[in-house]
């Protein structure tokens, strides 16, 4: 298991797994039970969507008038402002600020946030706020401009539920399935020497909170939002490419709580930070993607979380540098 030394709290089912359907043999119940549990009875992915919706119906520009650049734009930074500010500063409340849960399911065991020279301001909490805003939101916001104007424009191909029922609700189902894929090897480049630099701006953040999750350098964010433009070439709605862009914006605020999940009564109602990518901030050098693609187990980069995984780590850095 896990050295429970260097953790407050570590998931109950170690190791951490793959996603079924790329393990062997196949257990076809366990696959199903595994895509139902990420989107039903209530999942943040399922949240997503109805939000995406909101925003479609109530703030969002229709294509006849997202032709050209005006104030719609403005609508859409506004709305995706609110809603950071909204889950982000609402989730950090409940955890870090009062605390309403104390430490209870809490991965690391230093206090978010702290202070210190390696932050802007010398504060963990107003570095990530400012990053999260004036960058996060902002990229978030131009990538989501870019493709309504052009599928006003006809630059991009669109469906509709009436043209194509089949294929607009699985766009839905693949969005995190391409996340996957895409930010796993985002990830690696942001590891490179020449991208570090930048991404080491959200690597101030050994031990996390909701603010961390988008707190970036402007060409990460231009990186990790870039995922979207996969909407020039796979025909989809603009409700998609709302929900596609909170996917990116709202999850990571969800799943850099720090905690594995909201507790009342006893019950963990609702799934939030994930210990895999816990333990990516803790070493670095692990765990780069997520488990819906298992890229770090066939490039041996992936972190279970046991004792045994800490060791395969260890032997594999030090074997690197000894080349």
């Amino acid at each position: 298991m896990s050295d429970r030394k260097e953790w407050n709290h570590v998931p109950d089912k170690l190791p951490i797994e793959v996603a079924p359907i790329w393990r062997w043999p196949l257990d076809l119940i366990e696959i199903f039970r595994w895509y139902v549990g990420s989107w039903l009875p209530v999942s943040i992915n399922l949240c997503l969507v109805a939000l995406a919706y909101a925003a479609y119906y109530w703030a969002s520009p229709t294509l006849a008038g997202a032709t050209t650049p005006g104030l719609w734009i403005a609508v859409i930074w506004l709305r995706n402002l609110l809603l950071t500010v909204l889950l982000a500063h609402g989730l950090h409340l409940v955890f870090h600020r009062y605390q309403l849960q104390t430490t209870d399911k809490k991965y690391d065991p230093r206090p978010y946030p702290r202070k210190g020279r390696a932050f802007d301001f010398g504060d963990q909490l107003a570095d990530n706020v400012f990053w999260t805003l004036a960058s996060g939101v902002t990229v978030w916001s131009a990538y989501e401009a870019l493709l309504w104007w052009a599928m006003a424009n006809g630059y991009a191909p669109t469906i509709t539920w009436s043209s194509n029922p089949v294929w607009f609700v699985a766009t839905f189902l693949l969005i995190p399935i391409w996340q996957s894929f895409y930010f796993y090897w985002i990830h690696r480049l942001l590891h490179t020497k020449l991208f570090y630099p930048m991404h080491a701006l959200h690597h101030r953040n050994a031990d996390v909170g909701p603010w961390s999750g988008l707190s970036m350098h402007p060409i990460e964010h231009t990186l990790y939002f870039g995922s979207v433009l996969i909407h020039f070439i796979v025909p989809a709605h603009p409700v998609h490419v709302i929900c596609h862009l909170m996917f990116y914006g709202l999850y990571a605020i969800t799943t850099h709580t720090g905690f594995e999940g909201l507790w009342v009564g006893g019950r963990k109602r609702v799934d939030l930070g994930t210990f895999h990518h816990q333990i990516h901030h803790r070493y670095f050098e692990v765990n780069y993607g997520t488990l819906d693609v298992p890229w770090d187990k066939w490039f041996g980069t992936f972190h279970d979380g046991t004792a045994a995984a800490k060791e395969r780590m260890k032997k594999r850095l030090a074997d690197r540098r000894r080349v």
